[in-house]
């Protein structure tokens, strides 16, 4: 049995079990939630897995609520009734810490599913960061940026190439220490079941080849914001364009296995006139997915640093949205009509707010200084407060903040 490695996750999930009876943690499949969960529970129920456990849920359901807790229910989804029967007893009890619910879908709609509120605590899980899987030294820490503390790091360990591997392999716990064509025969087969598999077990029937390439388009995307009409040329085979219900069905689908996890528009008060983009900006919750799809590998990232800079980018916001969970907060994109980006913000609600350029090419960190420092100053910020940090997540280098206050953070030493 493979050792457990520490999660970020590890400090939220016992913080939610002391605050609510129940805590459901929600991520893709083999992100590591089931075994971060199994290091809090007492009682493991796996419902993918146990046909008896199911079962009892219609016949006899209290069987499933004697043992000691927490109680860890794996997969509920896979028996939605599963929720209306833990929420009763989160009432009967009247106990912190009594549940804790793992699934890798959102469950269909169902009217008879009642709210969880003020029940529930909702943990949401993604891949491991460079810093959760060893490969970051974690000596910046994202908190005391947030905290609006300057931060400094030695040399990044990872240099350009070690960053191309980690994007092709990911942040899976199951290939922290796989090889790159391990690590790629992986994927290979984790796509193709997501696609075979999966999604028609969510009741949608949708066509592969229309969805193989929708991933293609997605990856080729990524870090942008594609407009759909051009994700239907994309997915268009030889019957022709898809509906725009049917695309919109396969992301959907995509979303709720929660394969995607794109970045919304930041809403903010701006002192420019000029009109904001609101279409969300598209990435997959791992680089990898993006990579395997389109079939390439480190060389390939490495013969095309434009296209790798792209890659680099979904790494690094994949790693600053499980930071940001720590914080309560979200990452967000901003964009303007005239071409003015800003590549992630980080806003918590508390309203403090960080915003992030990520640049593959320490050369290009002058530039993004100078875009980040003319975007605060377009903020409204007698509105949206004064940012607690302004920083360049780049590749290699050193950790430091520059005379103009923007911080310089090479991604291999980035941590929470």
């Amino acid at each position: 049995m493979s050792q457990y490695l520490p999660r970020v996750a590890d400090k939220m999930l016992g913080e939610s079990l002391q605050a609510a009876g129940a805590v459901l943690i929600e991520g893709p499949k083999a992100c590591g939630k089931t075994s971060t969960a199994s290091q809090r529970a007492a009682t493991v129920v796996r419902l993918d897995e146990d046909a008896n456990a199911r079962a009892a849920i219609a016949s006899v359901p209290d069987l499933l609520f004697s043992g000691p807790i927490p109680i860890l229910f794996d997969e509920w989804q896979t028996e939605p009734r599963l929720w209306n029967l833990i929420r009763r007893h989160v009432d009967d009890r009247q106990q912190q810490g009594q549940f804790i619910l793992t699934g890798s879908a959102t469950p269909r709609d169902d009217v008879n599913r009642h709210s969880g509120a003020g029940r529930f605590a909702v943990l949401r899980m993604r891949p491991m960061t460079l810093y959760e899987s060893g490969h970051s030294t974690g000596e910046v820490s994202f908190a005391a940026l947030l905290a609006g503390e300057p931060q400094q790091a030695q040399s990044a360990p990872l240099d350009v190439p070690d960053l191309a591997e980690r994007i092709v392999i990911g942040g899976w716990p199951t290939l922290v220490n796989a090889s790159v064509p391990q690590a790629q025969r992986w994927l290979r087969d984790y796509i193709r079941n997501m696609v075979e598999v999966d999604i028609p077990a969510l009741g949608h029937r949708r066509a592969p080849a229309n969805l193989n390439r929708l991933m293609r388009s997605l990856s080729r995307s990524v870090g942008q914001a594609p407009k759909l009409s051009e994700l239907q040329k994309d997915v268009a085979g030889e019957t022709g364009p898809v509906a725009f219900e049917t695309l919109a069905g396969y992301l959907q689908s995509l979303d709720r296995l929660m394969l995607t996890d794109n970045s919304e528009a930041w809403p903010t008060h701006m002192r420019s006139r000029t009109r904001l983009r609101t279409a969300p900006v598209r990435y997959f919750v791992d680089p990898a997915l993006a990579t395997s799809a389109l079939g390439v590998g480190p060389r390939q990232l490495l013969g095309d640093l434009k296209a790798m800079g792209f890659h680099f980018e979904a790494l690094a916001v994949r790693d600053l949205r499980v930071y940001a969970e720590t914080e309560g907060g979200q990452v967000y994109s901003w964009r303007d009509a005239n071409g003015n980006e800003v590549d992630a913000i980080v806003s918590a609600p508390d309203g403090r707010w960080a915003a992030f350029e990520i640049k593959l090419n320490p050369d290009d960190t002058d530039d993004a200084a100078a875009s980040l420092l003319r975007f605060a100053g377009n903020v409204e910020t007698s509105r949206a407060g004064e940012p607690s940090a302004l920083a360049v997540i780049t590749s290699t280098g050193y950790g430091y903040r520059r005379p103009d206050g923007v911080n310089v953070i090479p991604i291999s030493t980035l941590g929470p």
